[in-house]
């Protein structure tokens, strides 16, 4: 005989395993697509900016970009430090800045070469951290910004220097009680071994300038994505909190007769679209008369590379960062100046 069938809820009782079953399945495939759908959304970053200009110009189009970006935060180079006659010799200071343009927490930058630390004693390197926070201060309250709470440091350094550089951070945190990061080059990353960590509250990776513009031909020696994947293999396991640096600048390498090599900042191939100059190739120019480019004099022979970033360049690079980087971080554009951010729609940089 066969067995009995009771109705439960419109359903044959033998017939409502399998519908519980088929729910689930539908219910484990849902959050499957879910979880999926999420994961390949793009990740949200605040957005802030450099300001690298000793005469400090912040017009209607940085307000306007920095406004629609929700930007809070602005990290103004205020000057550098070089070696000069055996000695640390503070340069290209900032002239003025009026803090009431922009709406934001303004961030001191001090760059320093690598030349500065080299055979420093630990009383020097001590001396050093004070009168860099007394220049810093000064500045601050000058130009009615002295309620930051970070310094920045930009250095290359290296294994040699790394010790003096070290005590620097630590001194300069003892002195400004302020929260102290450094710069982070992406050799600073693959060798660390060698580099070490600096004793710092947070490093600011820099996705830029990463091979040498006098060197390479063939790269875009702005802003390599291969190398980035290369060099930025153990990201995830640096000690420190960081956030990233990205390019939007661009530039021409100038090659003269000799074979010698200058740089002119701030060039597009928009600025060679005339007779003085004969396009080769995509980013490759020949002067074909004299003249002069933002305000560079040149001859007929010489050859110009033009290396810029374009938008697809920059998806393509956050992407990566996306994709490889745990944590979330911060993107800091270098730098906020009209010149560079009319090129990019407002939508371009988010």
């Amino acid at each position: 005989m066969g067995r009995s069938l009771r109705r439960v809820g419109g359903l044959w009782s033998s017939e409502y395993p399998k519908v519980i079953r088929m729910a689930r399945k539908i219910v484990f495939l849902l959050s499957i697509l879910f979880i999926w759908s999420c994961d390949s959304e793009p990740k949200q970053h605040k957005i802030q900016f450099y300001h690298w200009k000793t005469i400090a110009e912040i017009g209607e189009v940085e307000q306007d970009y920095f406004q629609k970006l929700n930007t809070d935060k602005l990290y103004l180079r205020v000057f550098d430090l070089v070696k000069s006659q055996g000695k640390p010799m503070p340069t290209a200071i900032i002239q003025s800045f009026d803090v009431n343009k922009l709406d934001a927490e303004y961030i001191p930058v001090v760059y320093i070469t690598n030349e500065v630390f080299a055979g420093m004693g630990k009383v020097e390197v001590e001396e050093l951290a004070k009168n860099t926070f007394q220049m810093i201060q000064q500045i601050a309250v000058s130009n009615q910004f002295s309620h930051y709470s970070e310094i920045q440091i930009d250095c290359d350094w290296t294994e040699s220097t790394k010790g003096n550089y070290f005590q620097f951070l630590t001194e300069l945190k003892n002195q400004s009680h302020k929260n102290i990061s450094s710069t982070l080059r992406l050799h600073q990353v693959k060798f660390r071994n060698k580099t070490g960590v600096p004793t710092a509250d947070k490093v600011y990776l820099m996705c830029y300038a990463t091979s040498s513009p006098i060197e390479e031909i063939e790269k875009n020696s702005i802003l390599d994505v291969n190398l980035l994947k290369d060099y930025l293999e153990n990201i995830n396991d640096y000690p420190i909190p960081f956030d990233v640096a990205l390019p939007i600048y661009s530039w021409a390498i100038v090659t003269n007769h000799l074979g010698k090599k200058k740089l002119i900042n701030g060039v597009s191939e928009a600025d060679l679209n005339s007779v003085e100059f004969k396009k080769q190739q995509d980013g490759i120019y020949e002067v074909q008369e004299d003249v002069f480019l933002r305000g560079i004099y040149l001859n007929p022979g010489f050859k110009i590379k033009v290396e810029t970033i374009p938008i697809s360049l920059l998806k393509e690079t956050r992407e990566f960062l996306d994709s490889k980087i745990k944590t979330d971080f911060d993107l800091v554009y270098y730098h906020l100046d009209g010149l560079f951010l009319n090129r990019y729609l407002v939508d371009d940089l988010k």
